[in-house]
């Protein structure tokens, strides 16, 4: 039997207001990449990524998507995402754009990739600082950056504990 393969697009949700993350939801998130795919694709590009398409994960904190798809249709659903402007959900459009940080064949390599894009944005915020205090926290924080066992397993455990051997 042969298996499927699959690529995750790790995505940013980038919204004006970071309150309005809370409001989403994975539905929501996969109806409008869908319907960002059909309008862009037309039918084959609908019929051919609803298949196998799921969000695995969305953290309504920090806007952090990972959306799982065959292989086959990456780059098609991959070049929808500049057209989703907003997203519908609980009777309320939120305007949001998905920003598409990296592209893996496993969701461990899309957690490491995560991992040093958040130590990356701690450095950056590092010279902001205005205090001693807040520096020291965001080191502290930089420091804390690392895909240990524990950390792992919680986030896997939070993605339902799916995980290829197989890289990309």
């Amino acid at each position: 039997m042969v298996r499927v393969k699959s690529r995750y697009l790790l995505c940013e949700l980038v919204v004006s207001d970071r309150s309005r993350l809370l409001l989403l939801d994975d539905r929501a998130i996969a109806l409008a990449v869908k319907a960002a795919v059909a309008r862009t694709h037309g039918d084959y590009g609908a019929a051919l990524c609803s298949v196998g398409f799921s969000v695995k994960y969305l953290n309504a904190h920090t806007g952090i998507v990972f959306l799982r798809l065959p292989k086959r249709c990456y780059r098609l659903l991959w070049s929808a995402l500049p057209f989703i402007t907003s997203v519908e959900t609980r009777g309320q459009r939120i305007p949001c754009f998905l920003n598409c940080l990296h592209v893996g064949g496993t969701i461990r390599t899309c957690q490491k990739f995560l991992i040093r894009y958040n130590a990356q944005q701690l450095h950056r915020m590092l010279p902001k600082c205005k205090n001693e205090e807040e520096k020291q926290q965001v080191r502290q924080a930089i420091l804390s950056c690392s895909l240990t066992r524990g950390n792992n397993e919680a986030l896997e455990d939070e993605l339902g504990g799916e995980e290829e051997d197989e890289e990309e």
